[in-house]
Parts: C-alpha cells; sequence; structure tokens
C-alpha cells in the first residue's frame, strides 16, 4: 500500500449500540487489518464492563491499540489521541497491514479530520471551584450559568452533562471568552495532509431501536457484573467522581447508587438516560459529517453492508 496523500484510512463510527465493534471483527475475518479504538472510555485499565470492552477473545484474536493504556487516575488528551493514532497508522501500514479506527468519540475524528485548536489548558484551581459550587447547587443550575455565557455551547449539551459543562465554564473563568468563540475563531492547526480519513457512519433510521438495545445492553452489564466493577474502583483511595474515567457513562450513577445517593431503580433509569443523550449526541455530530458513508445499523445485514462498504473503499 502506497504511503501518498491518497491513501483513505477508514473510520468505522456509530453512537453506542449501533454494532461497531462486530462489524470490525467480520472484517478482521478476511481482512488483515488492525484497529485503532476511538473511544475515550476504553483506554481505561479495570473499567471493562462498563465501557463494553472487547472480550479478551476478540483482543487476542485482532490486534487492537489504544485500549487500556492508562490507570483511571490519569487523564488522556484529545491531542495525546491524535499523535497516537498518526504514528500507529504509520507503524500499521510498515506491516503491510490496513488500519482500521472504530469508535463513538466524535471529538477525536474531529482532532484527527480538522486539527486542534488551542483552547487554553485546564486549570486545576478553576476546575475545583466549579465542582464545589456544582456539588452546592447542581449541574442543572450550573447548565443556567452557561447558557447565559455562552447559549451555543449550553445549546448542544445536555442539562446534566457534568464534564462538558464544567469545562466550557473552565474556559470562559479562565479566558473571558466563550468556548464557542473560541471554536469559531480559531482555525485549526496542524492539519494532517499523510492521509484521506473516511467515515463510514452506522446510522438508525429509528432512534428507538437503538433505545431498546441501549436497555438490553445495560441489564447485560449489571448481571455480568458492573456495579461490583465499580465497587472495585471506588475502593481505591485515588480515585472520586471529579475525575474523567468515573464520569463514564454509567461508572458515575453506580458510583451514586453504591454511596446510598440513589436508589437501584434511580441508578438504572440515570444511567439509561445518560447512555441515551450520549447516543444523540454522537449521532448530532455525525449528521455534521456530509462526507460520511452511511450504513443503516437497523438492518439485519448491516454488518455485511458496512463490510462491503469498507472493502469498496480500500478497493478489495
Amino acid at each position: 500500500m502506497s504511503t501518498s496523500t491518497s491513501t483513505p484510512i477508514v473510520c468505522l463510527l456509530g453512537p453506542t449500540t449501533s454494532g461497531k465493534t462486530a462489524a470490525a471483527s467480520a472484517l478482521a475475518q478476511t481482512t488483515p487489518i488492525e484497529i485503532i479504538s476511538v473511544d475515550s472510555a476504553l483506554v481505561y485499565r479495570e473499567m471493562d464492563i462498563g465501557t463494553a470492552k472487547p472480550s479478551k477473545e476478540e483482543l487476542a484474536s485482532i490486534p487492537h491499540h489504544l485500549i487500556d493504556i492508562i490507570d483511571p487516575i490519569q487523564a488522556y488528551s484529545v491531542a495525546k489521541f491524535r499523535t497516537d493514532t498518526l504514528r500507529l497508522i504509520d507503524e500499521i501500514i510498515a506491516r503491510g497491514r490496513r488500519p482500521l479506527l472504530v469508535g463513538g468519540t466524535m471529538l477525536y475524528h474531529r482532532a484527527l479530520t480538522q486539527g486542534l485548536s488551542p483552547l487554553p489548558s485546564a486549570d486545576s484551581a478553576v476546575r475545583e471551584k466549579l465542582t464545589i459550587d456544582a456539588k452546592n447547587k447542581g449541574w442543572p443550575e450550573m447548565h443556567l450559568r452557561l447558557k447565559k455565557i455562552d447559549p451555543i455551547t449550553a445549546g448542544r449539551l445536555a442539562p446534566n452533562d457534568a464534564q462538558r459543562i464544567q469545562r466550557a465554564l473552565e474556559i470562559y473563568e479562565i479566558s473571558g471568552k466563550p468556548m464557542s468563540q473560541w471554536i469559531a475563531q480559531i482555525k485549526p492547526v496542524e492539519k494532517n495532509v499523510s492521509y484521506t480519513f473516511v467515515p463510514v457512519a452506522l446510522e438508525p433510521l429509528d432512534r428507538s431501536i437503538l433505545h431498546t438495545r441501549i436497555d438490553r445492553r445495560f441489564s447485560m452489564m449489571l448481571n455480568a457484573g458492573f456495579i461490583e466493577e465499580v465497587a472495585r474502583l471506588r475502593k481505591r483511595s485515588d480515585l472520586h467522581l471529579g475525575l474523567p474515567s468515573m464520569r463514564c457513562v454509567g461508572y458515575r450513577q453506580i458510583w451514586q447508587y453504591l454511596d446510598n445517593d440513589i436508589d437501584y431503580d434511580t441508578m438504572r433509569n440515570k444511567a439509561i438516560s445518560a447512555t441515551r443523550q450520549l447516543c444523540k449526541r454522537q449521532l448530532t455530530w455525525l449528521r455534521a459529517i456530509p462526507e460520511r458513508r452511511i450504513v443503516n445499523c437497523d438492518a439485519p445485514n448491516s454488518q455485511t453492508r458496512a463490510v462491503s462498504t469498507i472493502k469498496s473503499i480500500w478497493n478489495i
């Protein structure tokens, strides 16, 4: 394979429960691929059930990258993802194999295709102040605060999207400028010129089908020991709900349940609702990518169609 600017790098994208892992596994049966995870939750070790991490058998049979690479106490930035992914693409192609990017963290995909905007760095003091405010007032109230200073950003965030609300407020506190202005006015830098990223999107015609899958999968996670997984993490003295890892969908709600802040049914309903909101955000991001090639993930043959679409891009 050539490493010219025309080399297509397929990104298999989609909302949660759309069938990305299954489609990638089917492709691997006939094509020598290595999978690069485009998922901000799969980077964490000890977080397997709640992140729907590929099984040990899947990880052993297909080379995977950017999975289980950091401890939950650590942070993994978008910039680090971009650097790591571009390096991995070079290495995989040099081995004579095809890299396949698979996941649903759309901010990672945007960093690859559009470069990075130099947003203000995190400020631990400002973040701690916002965390205290949120504990006293609640995230819906913080969302209203954000709406007053940055209605554009607030409009695309759910009232309980703690991580993103906090980051948007932090940026305003640090710079005095709303996050939406940073994104709109600052020209992205360091665009990739080595490859052409081709998005293949697994999308539903009927979102309610994904909602049903989300409900079913969360029940399966609970039966598989999700609560016990969070309980083990909660025993660690260095982990807390303010960390990005513990803000992953499901982990926060189960942690609150273990703290006796909410009952079991409330935990389950909140976790499912948060997952549905994540799904909605992922679809919104996807629909802003006009060049994507859409595969209907509702269809019984969606896996076969996804594989065929990817192979047609690679001309194989």
